[in-house]
């Protein structure tokens, strides 16, 4: 028996150049396309009668770039996916993802690109529901003190030790969920990187479960469009070099950046009133 199920276009790598004067914009996106719906039949016999291509999914991408400009990725996306459902009336759901890289300008058609991080988006669109989710991956985020890890849960193989200072390091990945008319999705996006940065900043942490809390309220105490925030935050640990071989004093100054294993706190923050989600999504 067929279960849940979805096909479409992954990572279709899109750059928009908009050439109006002398001046040139740029839009740098990778897109991905899932479609749900009525397609037993290609599972069970193969027929293909309810198969849009995926090929002409990457298509439309295009196309739609051309035709319609792409502007902020979330209205890029709506456009995609309601195109979807509304003309193909086998397909009941339609997610598109979009990762945005950002580029700087140096000139009127010059640009550096901006390595920080990298802006996400997900939207998803039914006949009778649309939901919104943007986001970002890897932002790298450091506090070289205001943290401390002590009082936990200690047994035989518990070796690390207590401390009431420390580095606390993460490279966020980070999903929120609009709860109705955004507007404007980039001065959105652009207030809610703030606020998570200023409930980095802001928090004096015991835990990084607690700096978790503490910016996801924050971006929802600034930000009243957005209904949830979920978050992955790895530990990124900083391990104080033993300098007494060379008869030195190691006042929590010098330290070995930790690859891997690393400490991985997850967790969302919801709004009390928030609208229910009306599809899956997770970081």
């Amino acid at each position: 028996m067929l279960g849940p199920n979805r096909y479409g276009k992954a990572e279709t790598r899109l750059v928009r150049v908009s050439r109006d004067g002398d001046t040139h914009g740029l839009v740098d996106l990778n897109v991905s396309i899932a479609l749900a719906g009525d397609l037993e039949a290609t599972h069970a016999t193969g027929d293909n009668a309810a198969v849009l291509p995926t090929d002409t999914m990457k298509n439309t991408v295009y196309a739609f770039a051309k035709e319609h400009g792409v502007g902020e990725p979330e209205d890029f996306a709506l456009l995609l996916a309601g195109w979807f459902v509304g003309s193909q009336d086998q397909v009941d759901r339609a997610t598109v993802s979009i990762e945005s890289f950002a580029w700087d300008r140096l000139g009127p058609h010059s640009f550096a690109r901006r390595g920080d991080c990298t802006r996400t988006t997900t939207v998803t669109v039914t006949a009778t529901t649309t939901q919104v989710v943007s986001g970002l991956t890897g932002l790298v985020l450091l506090n070289t003190t205001d943290s401390e890890f002590h009082g936990f849960v200690r047994d035989g193989y518990t070796t690390l030790p207590e401390t009431t200072d420390r580095i606390l390091a993460t490279a966020v990945d980070a999903k929120w969920r609009h709860s109705g008319d955004t507007g404007d999705f980039g001065q959105s996006y652009e207030k809610a990187v703030e606020a998570l940065k200023s409930g980095f900043v802001g928090t004096y942490s015991f835990s990084l479960q607690q700096t978790l809390m503490a910016m996801g309220s924050r971006v929802l105490t600034e930000r009243p469009e957005i209904a949830e925030v979920r978050l992955a935050l790895p530990n990124k640990h900083h391990y104080l070099v033993d300098l007494s071989p060379f008869d030195l004093t190691n006042e929590n100054e010098v330290f070995i950046a930790g690859d891997r294993p690393y400490g991985l706190i997850e967790g969302s923050v919801v709004r009390d009133d928030a609208p229910a989600a009306t599809a899956e999504w997770w970081l």
